[in-house]
Order: structure tokens, then sequence, then C-alpha cells
């Protein structure tokens, strides 16, 4: 009997605790993401920035639209024509800062004013305006366009940084679910020990080999047993209902985790090489959202500089229109006398604020949400690498640690292996063998915490270099 249950006691011992069971399914890291980009709704939402940002472009763009207006009016009082005209004319500005414009013009009547009098047929015109001062090399809509332009690459960081967030606490969550897991097989793993121990000091005190009280002692442990595996239980189905929330099809309908899959069991996946502290730096100083959108923010500022720069030039304006007879439309071209010889109209406009206190006030602005920018992207780069090489340290003591913990929980084994044959022998207590127990269980636990602290640290520092989906 006491050959038997040695052999009994052996087989719970080393039985792995990842061993898949029938029915079960892995369900690794890597598929999980799969099915995390799948239909997120925060993943979906981010990725409506890069519409939003489109948008804006198009929005910005509307102001280079031509633009065709007309109208009419005309006015008689006793038998009298005072006036009757009507108007019509096509204008876009172009991107170049000149401005196109044709259009059709009648007025005509006893009281009409002379200077905008026409034939009867009345006048069809075709001209440019041409800015050649202020608005020559940059105006308010081309700068609107240039930074919304610039404001996609915004959205983009922010689209990044966004998933990026989704991403850290869904591999949070899973490897949560993947020690809670393991968790429960350890509580199991020592719930069946209790149970076989109880079973077995239970008959051999009905024939007398133990005192009564050994199997009081056997019971309490398998009580306490009990309790850890339900607590091991609920706390497993919590972990499984948090990872769900991840879970969504291409529909962004929820989807549940099935009760048959379980986490990895590739422990290189939760233990695999920390990626070289330099390369992460070079990267978040090139690529991490954070950086990017202030670089970004930066290129727009200096639009903006630019077009404050511009602001300080006078407005000098000069309009061409070249004239022609409504009813020759079609021999225009032919009609005599050169751009400025015959039937044209010509203007200028000109104005120049005489101290440019607004002007000046509003580039001075620009230059000093420059210059904090400049200093708030200098604090953001200190912060991140700092923030790398901090999570970088706490990997590799847990990467230590795991091997040191591994080794601890293989002389716990032994121990407790041999501390049961001593007991089965007679040469030792059940208070030694419950103690060695106690203490594997307690080792193995402590092994899978410093996993999860491990899957956790590294998934914190890929965030904190701007990184998304692990390999």
């Amino acid at each position: 009997m006491r050959i038997a249950l040695v052999a009994i006691l052996c087989i719970v011992i080393h039985q792995s605790l990842a061993q898949e069971t029938a029915g079960e399914v892995v369900y690794g890291i890597q598929d999980f993401y799969q099915q995390l980009v799948v239909g997120h709704p925060l993943v979906k939402q981010a990725q409506l920035l890069s519409d939003l940002a489109r948008q804006e472009i198009r929005l910005a763009r509307g102001a280079f639209d031509p633009k065709l207006t007309a109208g009419g009016e005309t006015k008689e009082f006793q038998e009298t024509l005072y006036y009757r005209g009507w108007q019509g004319e096509l204008k876009a500005q172009t991107i170049s800062g000149i401005e196109v414009k044709a259009g059709y013009e009648q007025l005509g009547g006893v009281y009409a004013n002379p200077q905008e009098f026409t034939p009867n047929v009345g006048l069809i015109y075709a001209g440019v305006g041409v800015p050649l001062a202020q608005g020559l090399l940059i105006d308010a809509r081309r700068a609107a366009l240039r930074e919304a332009r610039i404001g996609q690459g915004i959205a983009e960081a922010e689209r990044v940084k966004l998933i990026n967030k989704v991403i850290l606490q869904a591999t949070k969550d899973y490897w949560q679910w993947y020690a809670a897991h393991n968790s429960r097989q350890i509580a199991q793993k020592g719930y069946d020990f209790a149970k076989v121990r109880f079973d077995a000091v239970k008959e051999r005190v009905g024939y007398g080999e133990l005192a009564p009280i050994d199997s009081t002692e056997a019971e309490t442990i398998l009580q306490e047993r009990i309790v850890e595996l339900n607590d091991a239980e609920v706390n497993y189905n919590n972990a499984r209902l948090i990872l769900s929330n991840h879970l969504w099809n291409a529909d962004s309908e929820p989807l549940e985790l099935a009760s048959n899959l379980i986490p990895s069991r590739n422990l290189n996946e939760v233990t695999s090489d920390v990626q070289n502290l330099d390369e992460l730096v070079a990267f978040a100083r090139e690529n991490h959202p954070e950086l990017l959108k202030l670089g970004f923010k930066l290129s727009q500022l200096a639009v903006a500089r630019r077009l404050g720069i511009e602001m300080l030039k006078p407005i000098l304006n000069v309009n061409y229109n070249f004239l022609a007879p409504g009813n020759r439309i079609d021999n225009a071209h032919r009609l005599p006398g050169g751009l400025f010889q015959n039937n044209y109209k010509v203007g200028f406009d000109f104005a120049m604020p005489l101290f440019l206190r607004k002007e000046r006030a509003k580039l001075a602005q620009v230059n000093i949400k420059i210059r904090q920018t400049e200093l708030d992207r200098s604090q953001i780069n200190r912060e991140i690498t700092n923030s790398i090489n901090a999570n970088y340290n706490d990997l590799l003591n847990f990467q230590r640690n795991l091997l040191v913990q591994q080794d601890a929980v293989n002389n716990y084994q032994i121990l407790r292996d041999g501390e049961a044959i001593k007991f089965d022998a007679g040469e030792s207590s059940l208070f030694l063998v419950n103690s060695r127990e106690s203490k594997l269980l307690e080792a193995e636990q402590k092994l899978v915490d410093l996993q999860f602290k491990f899957a956790k640290a590294r998934a914190e520092l890929r965030w904190a270099a701007g990184k998304g989906l692990e390999p």
C-alpha cells in the first residue's frame, strides 16, 4: 500500500501545469492580436482620425473652389426706367495666389451710374488679380491648406498612440488571464495533493498505522486547498471576462472567450529575449507618437510664422480685366488694340497699417508657441528615454529572477518528493510534508507571478518606446 501511495503522489507531483486536456485549444498571443485588430471599437475609432484629417484637407481645399455669382436689379417709376442691371461672374483663387475671373455685366437706364454703364448688349470680361506684396508668397488660404496637410501626420500619430494604448491594456489582460489559468492549475494541483493524502492517511488511520490526529490535520489542509481552488476558479473566470472585453468581430459585435480556450503553453512567448536598449531608444526618437505629434505641430507653427511674416508686408493688388461687347463673344479676340490700348479695365489696391501692432503681435505669439513646443518636445523626449530605461531595468531584473525562481521550484520539488517518501517510510511527519508541499506551491505561484510581471513589463517597455504589437 505504501508503494502504491508513493506512486500516486509522484504522478500528481510531476503532472505538467500546462498539460492540455481533452477538448482544450491553445489561444496564443498572436491569435489574440489577430482578433484584436479585427473589430475592436477603439481601434476602429482610432482609424477614423485619419478619415477626419482627410476631410480637414478637403475643407481647406474648398477655399480654392471656383465661385459663381449672379444678380440683377431693375427700378422703374412713373414710366421712367431708372436703371436695369444684371451681372454674373465666375471667380477662382489659384494655389499660386493669383485670382482669375470671367463674367458678364449689363447696366442701363436714365439714372444708371455712368461709370458702370454698358452697351445695351452688355459687356463680357476676363481678368486676373495679382498680389504684388502681401499674399504673393503665402496667404491665409494657402497656409490653412498646408497646415491641414501637416495635420494629417498629427492624426496618424494620434491614431498610432490610441491603438498602442489599446494593445498595451489588451496585452496586460492576456497575460493576467495566463497567470490566472496557471494559478488555477497550481491550486488544482494542491487540492489533488491534499485529497490523495487525506484519503491515504484516513485509510492508514483505519489500519492503526497513524494517529487519528493525522487524519484531522490532513482534512484541515484539504479544506484550505478547497478554499484556494475556489478563489483561483473565480479569479480565472473574471480574467476570462476581462479579456473578452477586447474580442469583437468585424462588425464590432462583442465575442466571448470560449471556455475551452487556454493561454499559451510556450514559455518563450512569456520570457523571450529583451530587445536591445539602444535600438528601443533610437526607435522612440524617430517614431514615438508623442514626439511625432510635436514635430508636426512645429511644422504647422512654421507655416503660421511664415504667414505672420507675410502679413508685415503692405497690401498691393493689381487687377486687370479684358473687355468685349456681349454680342461679340466669338470675335472678342479680334478686337483691335493691345492689352493696354483698348477694351480693358485696370486698377490697384494699396493698404499699409502705420504701426503694424496687430501683425507684429501675432508673429510674436507664433514665435512664443514655437519655443513652448520645442521645450515641451525636449521634456517629453527626456521622459520617454528615462521611461524606456526604467522599464528596461525592471525587465532585466524580472528576467534574472525568473531563472533563480525556476531553480527554486525545482529544488522545492525535490525536497517535497523526498519528504513524502520519508513520511511514507515512517521517518517524517505529516506536518513536514505539508510544509514542504506548501513551499513548493508558493514557489510555483511566485514563478507564475514573475512570468506575468515579466510579460507585463515587456509590454510596457514596448509602449514606452512607441511600439505596437509584439512580434
